[in-house]
């Protein structure tokens, strides 16, 4: 059974509003009034800084993705849900990580977050490409998803790095995050007339 994606669209916005809510409710106070005071902190900030801009890309693209489409169904909405599951975890992951000075196992394991945000953000793309047919708008934008296949390579690659060189780890979640900052105009193209 079709139905419209108005629901799922606002659900969705709102969750992720939520979440990015969350974030930065667990950011603290410094404990003094200089500069000084935020120093000790910045580990902290520059984990929310990397989670918010992940999740304003994740925002932006599902944003584009539903906009290419008319119509959701049932196994839809549960990839949605999976989705959002794996985002929802993202304000944890952010917190330890950045409390614990960016350790091994914490970037890890934000790693592994990515990883399953990826995937399942790859799952419902494809499962709405399977309801409105290859030929659709979003089928002919997402095309090969090089951009989606190659992040969950790379995520693949960093976590089990993130033991020996956490730093190289975070350069690559921080790359992945700059590939997909640059606008992907894929469904723009495709449902501007110009």
């Amino acid at each position: 059974m079709a139905m419209t994606k108005n629901r799922l669209e606002a659900f969705s916005d709102g969750v992720i509003a939520i979440i990015i809510t969350i974030m930065v409710l667990e950011l603290k106070t410094p404990e003094g009034e200089t500069i000084e005071a935020v120093l000790p902190m910045a580990h902290v900030f520059l984990s929310y800084v990397l989670s918010f801009v992940f999740l304003g890309i994740y925002w932006n693209n599902h944003h584009h993705m539903l906009h290419a489409v008319q119509k959701v169904n049932g196994s839809i909405l549960w990839a949605n849900l999976h989705l959002l599951f794996w985002l929802s975890l993202i304000p944890w992951v952010t917190s330890w990580m950045g409390e614990n000075h960016f350790a091994s196992q914490p970037v890890a394991i934000y790693g592994a977050v990515l990883l399953m945000a990826a995937i399942s953000y790859y799952i419902l793309a494809h499962a709405l490409v399977n309801h409105h047919g290859v030929e659709s708008s979003l089928g002919r934008a997402l095309g090969s998803d090089f951009k989606g296949k190659i992040s969950v390579v790379l995520y693949a690659l960093a976590i089990p790095l993130s033991f020996a060189l956490r730093w190289a780890a975070l350069g690559i979640y921080i790359g992945v995050a700059i590939m997909w900052l640059v606008p992907d105009r894929r469904i723009e193209k495709i449902l501007s007339p110009d």
